[in-house]
């Protein structure tokens, strides 16, 4: 797209699902979107249309005017973000509620590689956690109940790494971090146990499995 999407377009995009990007709109507004590729209709019925990767870009962008500082989404402004582990992620919303939105959003994750993968697996993570490798790891520790270490200090933490398609993941004791492991596994990574050559600290380099 050569040009800023208009405020209408810009409505859309950011009221799309923020872990699906399943988008909402007049039938006008999504060709639109589609045409400019920020978007793209499903081939399967219902025929949904999702945010593509330059429309997430998009979506994401912080504003010019508010660039200078960096915004952190949290449940306050209604936007969900999975919890990686840094000790300034608000330690509101951990109840009930919190519970319902982690669930909701692994759900829709699921959702997404299903509709997304070319087999249609859900075992294997998809291209929207290709490209967002923290937040994807998290999402998948939190939903299946670990916690952060920025509400326990016995928490997961979840780190971008150097390394393409991978993040490093730490955890307060060897059991901890073999919990990690075995979730991360599951839910369609590949993990191994790494030790710091400077501090010594043990931890999972995890990347999205292809097959």
């Amino acid at each position: 797209m050569t040009r800023p999407p208009s405020a209408a377009q810009r409505r859309v995009i950011d009221a799309a699902d923020p872990v699906t990007g399943l988008l909402r709109g007049t039938q006008a507004q999504l060709a639109s979107l589609v045409r400019h590729g920020l978007a793209f209709r499903h081939p399967r019925p219902p025929h949904d249309h999702f945010l593509t990767p330059a429309g997430h870009r998009i979506r994401e962008a912080v504003p010019t005017a508010a660039a200078a500082e960096p915004v952190e989404p949290s449940p306050a402004d209604g936007v969900f973000a999975a919890r990686v582990g840094d000790p300034q992620e608000s330690a509101s919303g951990s109840g009930p509620e919190r519970v319902r939105q982690v669930h909701s959003a692994w759900q829709g994750l699921l959702e997404l590689r299903r509709m997304t993968n070319p087999d249609g697996a859900t075992d294997r993570p998809c291209g929207w956690e290709r490209t967002h490798l923290v937040r994807a790891a998290a999402l998948a520790l939190e939903a299946a109940g670990h916690r952060p270490a920025g509400q326990d200090a016995d928490g997961y933490r979840v780190r971008a790494t150097p390394q393409p398609e991978a993040v490093a993941v730490y955890a307060p004791d060897g059991e901890a971090l073999s919990a990690c492991a075995a979730t991360l596994e599951g839910a369609g990574w590949q993990a191994g146990e790494y030790t710091e050559p400077r501090t010594r600290a043990r931890y999972l380099l995890a990347s999205p499995r292809r097959v």
